[in-house]
């Protein structure tokens, strides 16, 4: 029975999130969106109020704040404003998490699969890796959060990007930054791997994960190294 299950785990595949994960992106997403409260609203927010609503996409992430000041929002509209001083913001600043690119390379010339699970829409997706100098066909599957209904803490992101791959979640590792995202791995039944980019390790911790980073240098043997621990 044991050796079945420790099969049934094997790692074939990695399922990263971008924002945090990939890319250092999460103070810019805060500051756009503040910038877009003030504009179309007249609203003063604090980049911090959007901490409970990271990794949960851009509509919750918006719509979160505003039922906190209860601002009737529209967010089709808000979101495309936010996302288009996004790109303002993230211009010559915005850097790849230290180890990213490398380990997605490791990855993929070791025969692993990857694949994105990203809560936000395809476009940011697109401004992230275009502002980083990452390659979309670096990657074997991209999913976003357009292709989903229900967003993180829900598993469906995850199970998806594994069905994409051609592998169960079981097989899959997830790197994170947020609890949500986190709980969202866990939910799917995958391994986690959690980076403090955002969060705490004991924040992380809590939400799941089973081996905590503070940013992707050497990502390729620490996952290896969880592979060895299942």
């Amino acid at each position: 029975m044991g050796a079945r299950q420790g099969a049934r785990h094997m790692i074939k595949g990695v399922l990263f999130d971008v924002d945090g994960v990939l890319v250092d992106s999460e103070q810019f997403i805060a500051e756009a969106a503040v910038l877009m409260f003030a504009e179309l609203y007249g609203v003063v927010v604090e980049a911090k109020e959007f901490s409970p609503f990271i990794g949960t996409g851009e509509a919750r992430y918006l719509g979160g704040v505003a039922e906190l000041h209860r601002v009737p929002i529209e967010i089709a509209r808000a979101k495309e404003r936010t996302y288009d001083l996004y790109f303002e913001v993230i211009k010559g600043r915005m850097k790849a998490v230290p180890g990213a690119l490398e380990l997605v390379r490791e990855l993929r010339a070791a025969g692993i699969g990857t694949a994105v699970a990203t809560s936000a829409d395809r476009r940011k997706f697109e401004a992230n890796l275009g502002e980083v100098g990452f390659d979309e066909a670096a990657f074997d599957a991209v999913v976003t959060g357009l292709d989903v209904e229900r967003k993180k803490p829900f598993p469906d992101i995850y199970l998806e990007a594994a069905r994409r791959i051609g592998l169960s979640a079981a097989e899959c590792v997830v790197v994170e930054d947020a609890p949500e995202g986190l709980r969202a791995g866990k939910a799917a039944g995958s391994l986690c791997v959690g980076l403090t980019t955002t969060f705490g390790s004991e924040r992380l911790k809590e939400s799941g994960a089973d081996l905590i980073l503070a940013d992707l240098v050497g990502g390729f043997k620490a996952i290896k190294s969880l592979h060895r621990q299942v």
